[in-house]
């Protein structure tokens, strides 16, 4: 890094923006509340002084308009940033991305490119209840034509940004809310990230575990005490979910032989899902036991707190899946 700087994970994607706003004139910010207001999380705040009305966009509240207005600029020659207030939200623009953003390139050539970035706040942890605190990635998995970045660290959150304008596609960039107040070193003239890269964020021997964005933390935890019963895990943040490095997760587990999955979103159908049959695939006679998946609750989030932290996947029950791939002369 040439001088990184303590900010949290907000800050990170705040100044990272700005410096991609003063660097590209082309780039333009749309969504609702994101001037005078500075967006849900105050990420844009300061913006409008700064940049002006044709460039910081207050769009009415109509995710769709937003987003197929995007589209349209974006294939006129601009670079939209837009801000989904919550990726609940993001179910009401699955026309404009799915059959418009993400189709027209195929559809009409090489000469129309959709560089849209869809900034979303995703995942529980406030209490926010059941429309507002969803993990839907999985949702989004199977869209050909656009990328997922799920960042978990400041630095990750400005390099994966950086990268996601530069793409002639639909990126998806998901931001967990409970990171936003996390820290760590960032450096924002580092260069940006190439998608389809994960991070090993511990490296062990006996197991090896899957995450992003906001179970990263959950994941390290559980590492941690783990450690304590003598099970060495290998943390994987994925990054980015498309493109997926399957490559770096089937060279782990042929090292570790056992593979837990963790994901925010539902059990069923969700990314740990995929990531389970892709290894399957590349490396069954590497397993020595099966994959176990960790997931939220099939069900509504609930708005109580407690409910809520029993729905969400955490720590003690990350440790608790992996330790129950051991049997008990092994720990």
């Amino acid at each position: 890094m040439n001088n990184p700087t303590e900010m949290t994970f907000a800050q990170s994607i705040r100044e990272t923006l700005r410096r991609i706003l003063v660097q590209d004139k082309t780039v333009i910010l749309m969504g609702e509340d994101i001037g005078r207001y500075g967006g849900a999380f105050r990420i844009t705040e300061g913006f409008l002084d700064e940049f002006g009305p044709e460039r910081i966009i207050e769009t009415p509240i109509s995710e769709g308009s937003v987003t197929g207005a995007a589209v349209g600029a974006a294939m006129r020659g601009l670079k939209p940033v837009i801000e989904i207030m919550f990726m609940d939200f993001i179910t009401l623009c699955m026309d404009q991305i799915l059959n418009h953003g993400a189709k027209f390139p195929d559809v009409f050539g090489p000469q129309a490119k959709v560089p849209v970035v869809i900034r979303t706040p995703s995942g529980g942890g406030r209490g926010y209840g059941p429309t507002h605190s969803q993990s839907l990635e999985s949702l989004l998995m199977p869209v050909p034509g656009i990328s997922i970045a799920v960042p978990s660290t400041p630095q990750d959150a400005s390099s994966l940004l950086k990268r996601a304008v530069e793409l002639p596609e639909i990126t998806i960039f998901i931001e967990g809310k409970t990171l936003y107040s996390s820290k760590g070193k960032t450096d924002i003239d580092a260069e940006p990230l190439e998608f389809g890269r994960a991070r090993i964020a511990r490296e062990g021997t006996d197991a090896t575990i899957t995450a992003c964005g906001r179970m990263i933390p959950e994941a390290l935890h559980a590492a941690d005490v783990l450690c304590e019963k003598d099970i060495s895990c290998e943390v994987i943040d994925l990054r980015t979910l498309k493109p997926l490095d399957i490559d770096t997760i089937v060279a782990s587990v042929e090292t570790t032989g056992k593979l837990v999955t963790v994901e925010e979103s539902p059990l069923t159908g969700g990314t740990g899902s995929e990531i389970a049959s892709r290894v399957f695939e590349k490396a069954y006679f590497a397993l020595d036991a099966p994959v176990k998946r960790v997931a939220s609750i099939d069900g509504p989030v609930p708005a109580s707190i407690p409910l809520e932290q029993k729905h969400i996947p955490d720590a003690q029950r990350i440790a608790g899946t992996v330790f129950s791939l051991f049997s008990k002369d092994d720990c």
